[in-house]
């Protein structure tokens, strides 16, 4: 009844303990909704906003995409595709120098583009990829590195998550109505190309010096393999053609490809034996989506405090004041993003980073699109970071090894992937020219 400060002289004690609780083990929405209450709170601004964003967020008619998309990509991981596709790409690749470490790349790509999670890609094929590694002469230390680098490639790969999800959310704040759904698809195809050749090449040079003979290739077992992957290949060919083809909106060709996986692993290939296997894999996608949904909301409410303080507008007065070239913005912009990448998951980034940064790149000229593959490229190598990236913790849970351990390891595919962001920072074209010629 008598509080002894007002709420903005208690706006800095409730972060402080907010962060504290952070420190000791409270989940990330409760930093980012805990921070918007707090704001809001000190500011005299009706709390209520925040629930308003978060329905304004999950009513957005464009995010069914996400949790279809999502399910299609539980589907094939939890049942065989895993197995009869990596059998594919072996029978392919694996005479090839440094063929294993190719798979592997491919692999985890395909995997990561549906479900939209590198860390269910490590979880899913790093014991069927580590043997295949091992077994052609791989060092463990490279093996390990390979299948825990390669588990966020697929990030820039349609249909993957994080691209739906930003393309919502800036249209939303940002008003850049040039980054629909379809036109990031289209941009993130040149540069996941480039990522995952970069990334086979590192496998190649980190393979054995003196390689045993390959068998030669066997175009019946390569038939044989396609033959019985024949529905898991044809999957991204339905997603696409559903949705670049004039044929579906995302949502529906989200819903299409869920259905198709649905009915391939079921049915078809009949992966799922047991009554009790279709909903435990409905309930394992739903808890991701829900988790991310749930982040997505309070970290809105976050960014809408923000953008009513007039961060973004003193942000963009602040930088074009002192930074003249767009190249140097560009840099600054990565060493950024990079920073953002070690402390947050990526769908925290998308809501709370990416909203600030559109109007300052609106402003040196830099495409919306390209923008945006920049920002999803530096959350991939933030996901590596040294003894605070996500799939290293995943990676260390996964194969019982140290956290130090899986960070010595990751550093060759690192390297390769912070040469790979830089050329897709100062080269546009690779990123831009799908979007111009098919985008319209």
């Amino acid at each position: 009844l008598h509080p002894f400060a007002t709420p903005e002289q208690l706006v800095m004690p409730g972060l402080i303990g907010l962060l504290a609780a952070v420190i000791l083990g409270a989940p990330i929405f409760a930093l980012l909704g805990g921070a918007a209450l707090i704001l809001f709170w000190g500011d005299g601004t009706p709390i209520a906003s925040l629930s308003l964003t978060h329905y304004s967020m999950v009513t957005n008619p464009m995010l069914p995409t996400v949790p279809l998309f999502t399910l299609a990509g539980y589907f094939l991981a939890e049942g065989g595709a895993s197995r009869r596709l990596i059998r594919v790409f072996h029978a392919l690749l694996g005479q090839l120098r440094g063929g294993p470490a190719i798979v592997a790349v491919i692999a985890c790509a395909f995997f990561t583009s549906f479900t939209g999670a590198s860390g269910v890609t490590i979880l899913a094929l790093g014991g069927l990829l580590m043997p295949v590694l091992l077994g052609a002469g791989y060092t463990e230390r490279s093996s390990l590195g390979l299948v825990t680098g390669s588990g966020g490639l697929g990030l820039l790969f349609p249909p993957s998550l994080p691209l739906i999800l930003y393309a919502v959310v800036v249209n939303a704040n940002a008003g850049a109505g040039a980054v629909t759904i379809k036109r990031m698809f289209l941009g993130g195809l040149g540069p996941g190309l480039l990522l995952v050749t970069m990334a086979s090449l590192m496998g190649i040079w980190l393979g054995p010096k003196k390689q045993a003979r390959a068998a030669p290739f066997d175009g019946a077992e390569a038939w044989r393999a396609m033959w019985a992957a024949k529905w898991e290949l044809l999957l991204p060919v339905v997603a696409i053609a559903a949705l670049f083809g004039g044929l579906a909106t995302p949502v529906e060709a989200a819903a299409v490809t869920a259905l198709y996986a649905f009915v391939v692993e079921t049915f078809i290939c009949r992966d799922f034996k047991r009554a009790g296997d279709i909903p435990r894999v409905m309930a394992e996608a739903g808890l991701l989506v829900g988790g991310v949904l749930l982040i997505l909301g309070v970290a809105l409410g976050f960014t809408n405090y923000l953008v009513d303080a007039q961060v973004p507008t003193r942000a963009v007065e602040w930088v074009t004041r002192v930074v003249h070239s767009k190249y140097a913005f560009l840099l600054a912009l990565n060493l950024c993003l990079l920073a953002v990448g070690c402390v947050m998951d990526i769908y925290s980034a998308i809501i709370v980073v990416a909203p600030l940064i559109v109007p300052l790149a609106m402003a040196y000229g830099v495409d919306p699109v390209h923008l945006g593959i920049i920002f999803l490229a530096n959350m991939e190598l933030g996901l590596l970071t040294p003894t605070v990236g996500l799939n290293i913790f995943l990676s260390s849970y996964r194969f019982g090894k140290p956290v130090l351990e899986v960070s010595r390891a990751v550093i060759p595919m690192q390297c390769v992937l912070l040469i790979g962001v830089l050329l897709i920072t100062y080269l546009p074209p690779l990123t831009t020219f799908l979007p111009h010629w098919l985008g319209r």
